[in-house]
């Protein structure tokens, strides 16, 4: 006798005010976590434009504060990482959240990608597109991004959060971010026209939203092979957001949480704070952006933040993984084990990238004060 399918949730939220349609989820997750909720699908889009920052982001590197607050445009940080994007209802997003007892899911990161972004697949190659899954966390046609993803957890919660992009204002999506010039912004909106594509420009016109719904909900029954049932937000999960999600997600300490975990980070490259200490900004590009700021004394970590658009499961290992840097010397074999002993002591993930990455990212705090202070002496002993 053939076993029934799994039965899931679906939940259309329809539009939604930006806080709503971009936080919602954690209740479902906090609610399924604890059991009293069933794995769910929710499907959603934003009422109005704003912009969204990945968990490990430093919101004062990515954004251009000034321009958003002109453009009353809401900042919101998400509890997956990824980088800063703006979001508008040319975007149709589904949120996946199941418990990690579920038997359809696969226990780590990666294949958990592969597995749900053939739901995406399904939906473009409905719609005439010839879509691939493009790993890590992608889906393209014709080797352009046309599906942004991200996964994480919440507790015993899995989550998989990403969009159906209808349409693109690729100019408003270059002038968000952080730049060092309107030359290189520029260039920017061009290589997003080049790499990034969209329904509308693909097919010449958007489809109906309640068909792309469709065949959201009939793309992840056949990936996962459940059954989606109709459904509503149950009293708990409302209160759960408006009690606790959304103060969260609405607050300067979360907007602004690296800073608020180091109020003593500096925006500058090197700055020098007193004899041999120094505050060291740096970035590395592996697979993901890596972001380091750093307190040094000689050639010692006092602190340190990481962020960038990088994934973790869970999200909030990295302040464990900067506790663990701590008092480590910029050596290259000391960095490297004491980063492998907290990935085996922990069992985070960082899919696309490994301790080897943050080595090299943390030897460039080094190369950026070897280059600020040009000497002889051995890098411990410079003042």
């Amino acid at each position: 006798m053939l076993a029934l399918p799994e039965e899931w949730r679906l939940i259309d939220l329809g539009l939604q005010e930006p806080v709503v349609a971009q936080c919602f989820y954690e209740a479902v997750a906090r609610c399924v976590s604890d059991g009293i909720s069933p794995n769910t699908l929710i499907i959603t889009i934003p009422s109005k434009p704003y912009v969204c920052i990945g968990y490990h982001q430093r919101l004062e590197e990515e954004v251009d504060l000034d321009y958003c607050h002109s453009q009353g445009l809401r900042i919101i940080r998400r509890g997956q990482g990824g980088g800063a994007v703006y979001l508008d209802s040319n975007q149709v997003f589904y949120q996946l959240v199941a418990h990690e007892d579920s038997p359809v899911l696969p226990s780590d990161v990666e294949s958990l990608f592969k597995k749900c972004l053939a739901a995406t697949v399904h939906v473009y190659r409905s719609l005439g597109l010839p879509a691939e899954y493009k790993p890590l966390n992608d889906v393209v046609v014709r080797g352009k991004k046309i599906s942004g993803n991200g996964a994480g957890r919440l507790g015993r919660a899995v989550i998989l959060v990403g969009n159906i992009i209808l349409d693109m204002d690729y100019e408003r999506m270059a002038r968000i971010l952080k730049v060092p010039d309107e030359k290189f912004r520029d260039k920017m909106a061009k290589s997003m026209r080049e790499w990034v594509t969209n329904l509308k420009r693909e097919l010449g016109q958007v489809p109906p939203v309640e068909r792309i719904k469709e065949l959201i909900a009939e793309g992840f029954e056949k990936a996962l092979g459940i059954k989606l049932v109709r459904g509503e937000p149950t009293p708990e999960e409302l209160r759960v957001f408006e009690e606790e999600v959304k103060p969260k997600h609405l607050s300067s300490e979360w907007l602004y949480l690296p800073e608020e975990r180091h109020p003593w980070a500096h925006p500058s490259r090197v700055v020098k704070i007193a004899d041999g200490v120094r505050v060291v900004s740096v970035a590395h590009k592996a697979k993901k952006m890596i972001r380091l700021t750093a307190e040094l004394v000689g050639d010692k970590i006092l602190d340190i933040i990481i962020s960038g658009d990088f994934f973790a499961v869970p999200e909030d290992a990295m302040p464990g993984l900067e506790d663990a840097l701590k008092g480590c010397r910029l050596e290259r074999n000391e960095l490297l084990e004491r980063i492998k002993a907290f990935y085996a002591s922990t069992g985070v993930e960082t899919p696309g990238i490994g301790p080897e990455d943050f080595v090299e990212a943390l030897m460039k705090l080094r190369e950026a004060v070897e280059t600020y202070l040009p000497s002889t002496r051995p890098f411990s002993e410079r003042t």
